[in-house]
């Protein structure tokens, strides 16, 4: 049976080879695409000139790729998560998982420096989604949708080995500590409030927090701030015993992961055969996400659990709607990380007096000739886009709170041990703690001693 199952994987996966970059590009069909061939064109206009002496700085970015070449980072990407998911389900193993995330740090991360990066994908498709002007570039588009196809389809193999902020983590663990359950539910919450910051940013034209505050980025790139610097280094060492604590409680991308995980086709699955009820997998996952088989003795009447779920049905609205009134009135604060926010006051205060002598931003708004009521317009129309996003983000961080507390109250009967596929990051671990994986390996003999021995993998 395994291996009739095997073998249908492998037909299954050569057949889909080609489908998930076919399903980005029709998906990307709804946006406006730049290609990589316009970038490079925008690179030949000749800069300003400054009659002051002043230098352009460099950018702190890689530079657009040749439309080849940027081609080719999709390639690798679609043939690196297909390998990946071949390891993970079947062939199920850690070893060749391991030498594809070492692939995947150099090239995804050192060669490519983490660019371009599925996680702040999110960003460029939310400008482009509520921002007319801007192209969404074919290549990013293909980064952020290619990882989440796989997801509907085999799990997040994305966060096993390809991703280059996952890779990293991995990479510097060693002595895993399991979290405390409160704090790890608590801490699960951070993504979610990260994800919509991220949007609301995004979306009004102010920033790309999440490609700003990357705190792996700065190491690909052998420099950057110093404070995200010191973030990152920070994160590194609590990586090494703390499995994968930004992709755990701050990756933004691994929400969307983790919805799309749970309808996967193919998902983990710990042992081929029965559950022989050895806690082994739970003992070595990292990331606590295994779930354990429901003790006899947390039954409870289920009057009681309906009423518990009737009260917190009945929270939530109160939840979504507080928070939501919350996050308009921290509006005015929320936009002024808007630069023309803040030149536009800038700019008022000085028209009338208020303040003395003139700001860098507002000397160079003078100089080029800008309009002051052309100004005020554009920042009042970015104060309506706050209002109503700000007003969406807290209601979107009631939902999520509402939704967390609804889930923690509702109590299921788990027989066996599994993997939950939201949360798994298929790191195979778990294969080569099961004894019954390793009976089907042949490194038990008929009398069930292990005849050979391997270390732990971590």
């Amino acid at each position: 049976m395994l291996r009739t199952e095997n073998g249908f994987l492998r037909r299954l996966f050569l057949s889909l080879l080609r489908m998930p970059l076919l399903l980005a590009c029709v998906g990307l069909l709804c946006l406006p695409v730049s290609s990589p061939g316009q970038l490079e064109e925008a690179k030949k206009q000749p800069p300003p000139e400054f009659s002051s002496g002043y230098t352009p700085p460099l950018p702190s970015t890689p530079l657009p790729r040749a439309e080849l070449f940027a081609y080719l980072d999709a390639l690798i990407l679609l043939s690196a998560l297909s390998l990946a998911a071949y390891i993970v389900l079947t062939k199920r193993s850690r070893s060749a998982l391991r030498v594809l995330t070492l692939f995947s740090l150099l090239y995804f991360g050192f060669y490519r420096q983490g660019c371009v990066c599925a996680v702040g994908a999110i960003q460029n498709v939310s400008l482009a989604l509520f921002q007319n002007d801007y192209a969404l570039p074919f290549v990013v588009g293909v980064f952020f949708l290619l990882p989440l196809v796989f997801a509907l389809f085999f799990g997040r193999v994305f966060c096993s080995s390809v991703c280059p902020l996952g890779t990293i983590q991995e990479m510097v663990l060693l002595r895993p500590k399991r979290v405390p359950l409160p704090l790890d539910h608590a801490l699960s919450l951070l993504p979610y409030l990260y994800l919509g910051a991220g949007v609301l940013f995004a979306a009004t034209g102010t920033a790309f927090i999440i490609c700003q505050y990357d705190p792996f980025i700065v190491f690909y790139r052998l420099g950057g701030n110093p404070g995200v610097v010191a973030f990152g280094a920070a994160l590194l060492l609590l990586g090494t015993f703390v499995g994968r604590p930004y992709c755990r409680y701050l990756c933004p991308y691994g929400v969307l992961l983790r919805w799309m995980a749970p309808f996967a086709r193919w998902k983990v699955k710990i042992t081929p055969a029965e559950c022989i009820q050895c806690h082994l997998c739970a003992d070595s996952c990292p990331y606590g996400a295994i779930k354990l088989p429901t003790p006899p003795e947390q039954t409870e009447d289920r009057l009681t659990g309906r009423r518990r779920l009737a009260n917190l049905l009945l929270l939530l609205p109160i939840l979504v709607f507080g928070m939501a009134w919350a996050g308009y009135l921290s509006s005015p604060a929320l936009s002024r990380m808007n630069r023309t926010i803040v030149l536009a006051e800038r700019v008022w205060k000085e028209e009338r007096g208020l303040v003395t002598g003139n700001t860098e931003a507002s000397q160079a708004f003078y100089h080029r000739g800008g309009s002051p009521e052309s100004l005020y317009r554009e920042a009042s129309r970015i104060r309506r886009r706050f209002d109503t996003g700000a007003a969406l983000f807290g209601g979107w961080c009631g939902l999520v709170i509402g939704m967390k507390l609804i889930f923690l109250s509702l109590r299921r009967t788990q027989r066996d041990y599994e993997a939950d596929p939201a949360s798994c990051l298929s790191c195979a671990r778990c294969y080569s703690s099961c004894p019954v994986e390793q009976e089907r390996l042949g490194k038990f003999n008929h009398s069930g001693i292990r005849i050979e021995l391997e270390p732990r993998q971590r």
